[in-house]
Protein backbone atom coordinates (compact mmCIF):
# COMPACT_ATOMS: atom_id res chain seq x y z
CA UNK A 1 0.00 0.00 0.00
CA UNK A 2 1.25 3.45 -0.88
CA UNK A 3 1.81 5.87 1.96
CA UNK A 4 1.27 9.60 2.10
CA UNK A 5 5.01 10.12 2.71
CA UNK A 6 6.03 7.92 -0.25
CA UNK A 7 3.98 9.91 -2.74
CA UNK A 8 5.21 13.30 -1.55
CA UNK A 9 8.81 12.09 -1.32
CA UNK A 10 8.56 10.86 -4.92
CA UNK A 11 7.39 14.31 -6.05
CA UNK A 12 10.28 15.88 -4.16
CA UNK A 13 12.70 13.53 -5.92
CA UNK A 14 11.09 14.30 -9.28
CA UNK A 15 11.62 18.03 -8.70
CA UNK A 16 15.20 17.47 -7.50
CA UNK A 17 16.14 15.37 -10.53
CA UNK A 18 14.97 18.19 -12.79
CA UNK A 19 16.89 20.88 -10.93
CA UNK A 20 13.78 22.40 -9.39
CA UNK A 21 12.13 23.01 -6.06
CA UNK A 22 8.63 21.57 -5.47
CA UNK A 23 7.29 25.05 -6.24
CA UNK A 24 9.24 25.16 -9.50
CA UNK A 25 7.89 21.75 -10.48
CA UNK A 26 4.33 22.91 -9.85
CA UNK A 27 4.79 26.01 -12.00
CA UNK A 28 6.38 23.99 -14.81
CA UNK A 29 3.36 21.67 -14.70
CA UNK A 30 1.01 24.64 -15.09
CA UNK A 31 -0.25 24.41 -11.52
CA UNK A 32 -0.41 26.94 -8.71
CA UNK A 33 3.12 27.45 -7.37
CA UNK A 34 2.11 26.24 -3.91
CA UNK A 35 0.51 22.96 -5.05
CA UNK A 36 3.45 20.78 -3.99
CA UNK A 37 4.68 22.89 -1.08
CA UNK A 38 5.24 21.08 2.20
CA UNK A 39 2.77 23.39 3.92
CA UNK A 40 0.05 21.93 1.67
CA UNK A 41 0.62 18.33 2.71
CA UNK A 42 -1.12 18.48 6.07
CA UNK A 43 -4.41 20.32 6.68
CA UNK A 44 -4.86 22.83 9.49
CA UNK A 45 -6.62 20.19 11.56
CA UNK A 46 -3.78 17.69 11.08
CA UNK A 47 -5.21 15.48 8.34
CA UNK A 48 -3.00 14.20 5.53
CA UNK A 49 -3.58 15.92 2.20
CA UNK A 50 -2.68 13.83 -0.86
CA UNK A 51 -1.68 15.23 -4.27
CA UNK A 52 -4.38 14.80 -6.88
CA UNK A 53 -4.00 12.33 -9.74
CA UNK A 54 -4.30 15.28 -12.14
CA UNK A 55 -1.47 17.22 -10.51
CA UNK A 56 0.84 14.19 -10.54
CA UNK A 57 -0.01 13.51 -14.18
CA UNK A 58 0.77 17.09 -15.15
CA UNK A 59 4.08 16.96 -13.29
CA UNK A 60 5.08 13.78 -15.15
CA UNK A 61 4.10 15.26 -18.50
CA UNK A 62 6.01 18.48 -17.80
CA UNK A 63 9.20 16.61 -16.93
CA UNK A 64 8.91 13.87 -19.54
CA UNK A 65 8.93 11.13 -16.88
CA UNK A 66 7.03 7.88 -17.43
CA UNK A 67 4.76 6.36 -14.82
CA UNK A 68 7.20 3.43 -14.51
CA UNK A 69 10.01 5.83 -13.61
CA UNK A 70 7.75 7.59 -11.11
CA UNK A 71 6.95 4.26 -9.46
CA UNK A 72 10.69 3.79 -8.95
CA UNK A 73 10.74 7.13 -7.15
CA UNK A 74 7.77 6.08 -5.02
CA UNK A 75 9.47 2.84 -4.04
CA UNK A 76 12.46 4.83 -2.92
CA UNK A 77 14.93 2.81 -4.94
CA UNK A 78 18.40 3.72 -3.86
CA UNK A 79 19.88 6.33 -6.18
CA UNK A 80 22.99 5.27 -8.05
CA UNK A 81 25.85 7.68 -7.50
CA UNK A 82 27.67 8.81 -10.63
CA UNK A 83 31.10 10.41 -10.50
CA UNK A 84 31.06 13.51 -12.70
CA UNK A 85 33.62 16.22 -13.54
CA UNK A 86 33.22 19.39 -11.45
CA UNK A 87 34.16 22.92 -12.47
CA UNK A 88 33.56 26.35 -10.98
CA UNK A 89 30.87 28.21 -12.92
CA UNK A 90 33.12 31.25 -13.32
CA UNK A 91 35.75 29.10 -15.02
CA UNK A 92 33.35 27.65 -17.59
CA UNK A 93 33.72 30.58 -19.95
CA UNK A 94 37.47 30.12 -20.25
CA UNK A 95 38.94 28.17 -23.12
CA UNK A 96 40.04 24.56 -22.87
CA UNK A 97 37.33 23.14 -20.62
CA UNK A 98 34.77 22.19 -23.30
CA UNK A 99 34.87 20.95 -26.85
CA UNK A 100 32.82 22.51 -29.65
CA UNK A 101 29.77 20.39 -28.77
CA UNK A 102 29.75 21.44 -25.13
CA UNK A 103 31.22 18.23 -23.70
CA UNK A 104 33.93 18.39 -21.03
CA UNK A 105 37.35 18.37 -22.67
CA UNK A 106 40.36 16.83 -20.98
CA UNK A 107 40.90 16.73 -17.24
CA UNK A 108 43.03 19.79 -16.54
CA UNK A 109 41.23 22.14 -14.16
CA UNK A 110 38.36 19.73 -13.54
CA UNK A 111 37.67 18.27 -10.11
CA UNK A 112 35.35 15.31 -9.49
CA UNK A 113 32.23 14.83 -7.38
CA UNK A 114 29.84 11.95 -6.73
CA UNK A 115 26.20 12.86 -7.38
CA UNK A 116 22.92 11.05 -8.22
CA UNK A 117 23.16 9.35 -11.60
CA UNK A 118 21.63 11.19 -14.56
CA UNK A 119 22.31 8.41 -17.07
CA UNK A 120 24.61 10.55 -19.20
CA UNK A 121 28.28 9.61 -19.34
CA UNK A 122 29.07 13.14 -20.52
CA UNK A 123 27.27 14.90 -17.65
CA UNK A 124 29.27 17.36 -15.58
CA UNK A 125 28.76 19.59 -12.55
CA UNK A 126 29.20 23.33 -12.13
CA UNK A 127 29.57 25.04 -8.78
CA UNK A 128 27.67 28.32 -8.53
CA UNK A 129 29.54 31.37 -7.31
CA UNK A 130 27.93 34.66 -6.31
CA UNK A 131 24.29 35.65 -6.02
CA UNK A 132 23.44 36.53 -9.63
CA UNK A 133 21.22 33.43 -9.97
CA UNK A 134 19.25 33.74 -6.73
CA UNK A 135 16.67 32.63 -5.77
CA UNK A 136 17.01 29.68 -8.17
CA UNK A 137 20.63 28.94 -7.30
CA UNK A 138 22.73 30.23 -4.43
CA UNK A 139 26.43 30.64 -3.92
CA UNK A 140 27.94 27.17 -3.40
CA UNK A 141 25.08 25.21 -5.01
CA UNK A 142 26.09 22.51 -7.48
CA UNK A 143 24.17 21.96 -10.69
CA UNK A 144 24.50 18.94 -12.96
CA UNK A 145 24.38 19.59 -16.69
CA UNK A 146 23.55 16.93 -19.28
CA UNK A 147 24.69 17.72 -22.84
CA UNK A 148 22.64 14.80 -24.15
CA UNK A 149 19.32 15.61 -22.45
CA UNK A 150 16.45 16.78 -24.62
CA UNK A 151 15.72 20.48 -24.15
CA UNK A 152 12.20 21.90 -24.08
CA UNK A 153 10.70 25.32 -23.50
CA UNK A 154 10.75 26.13 -19.79
CA UNK A 155 13.82 24.01 -19.03
CA UNK A 156 16.69 25.50 -17.08
CA UNK A 157 19.80 25.44 -19.21
CA UNK A 158 23.44 26.45 -19.32
CA UNK A 159 24.32 28.39 -22.45
CA UNK A 160 27.70 29.34 -23.84
CA UNK A 161 28.03 31.98 -26.53
CA UNK A 162 30.75 31.97 -29.17
CA UNK A 163 32.21 35.01 -27.37
CA UNK A 164 32.82 32.81 -24.32
CA UNK A 165 30.00 34.06 -22.09
CA UNK A 166 28.42 31.30 -19.98
CA UNK A 167 25.07 31.73 -18.25
CA UNK A 168 22.34 29.71 -16.54
CA UNK A 169 18.87 30.71 -17.71
CA UNK A 170 15.43 29.32 -18.51
CA UNK A 171 14.72 28.58 -22.15
CA UNK A 172 11.90 30.88 -23.20
CA UNK A 173 11.89 30.30 -26.96
CA UNK A 174 14.11 28.55 -29.47
CA UNK A 175 13.88 28.63 -33.23
CA UNK A 176 16.38 28.05 -36.03
CA UNK A 177 17.15 31.78 -35.96
CA UNK A 178 16.85 32.95 -32.37
CA UNK A 179 17.21 31.79 -28.77
CA UNK A 180 15.38 33.69 -26.03
CA UNK A 181 16.39 33.16 -22.41
CA UNK A 182 14.63 34.18 -19.22
CA UNK A 183 16.78 35.19 -16.26
CA UNK A 184 16.51 33.15 -13.07
CA UNK A 185 17.11 36.29 -11.01
CA UNK A 186 14.31 38.88 -11.43
CA UNK A 187 16.90 41.65 -11.02
CA UNK A 188 18.64 40.59 -14.23
CA UNK A 189 17.27 41.22 -17.71
CA UNK A 190 16.21 38.46 -20.08
CA UNK A 191 18.55 37.76 -22.99
CA UNK A 192 18.04 37.09 -26.68
CA UNK A 193 20.66 35.82 -29.14
CA UNK A 194 20.81 34.91 -32.82
CA UNK A 195 21.12 31.12 -32.90
CA UNK A 196 24.38 31.52 -34.82
CA UNK A 197 25.93 33.27 -31.78
CA UNK A 198 25.42 30.25 -29.50
CA UNK A 199 28.29 27.77 -29.14
CA UNK A 200 26.22 25.23 -27.20
CA UNK A 201 23.25 24.84 -24.89
CA UNK A 202 22.70 22.02 -22.36
CA UNK A 203 19.96 21.20 -19.88
CA UNK A 204 20.32 21.42 -16.10
CA UNK A 205 19.06 18.09 -14.78
CA UNK A 206 19.87 18.27 -11.06
CA UNK A 207 20.71 20.80 -8.36
CA UNK A 208 22.07 20.32 -4.84
CA UNK A 209 19.44 22.51 -3.18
Amino acid sequence: MLSHAQIWNALDRLAERNGMSPSGLAKKAGLDATTFNKSKRITNDGRERWPSTESVSKALTATGVTIDSFVTLIEGTKRIVQSVPLLGFAQAGHGGYFDDAGFPAGSKGWDEVGLPSVNDEHAYALKISGDSMKPAYRDGDIIVVSPEAQIRKGDRVVVKTKDGEVMAKELKRRTTKIIELQSLNPNHVDRSFPASDIAWIARIVWASQ
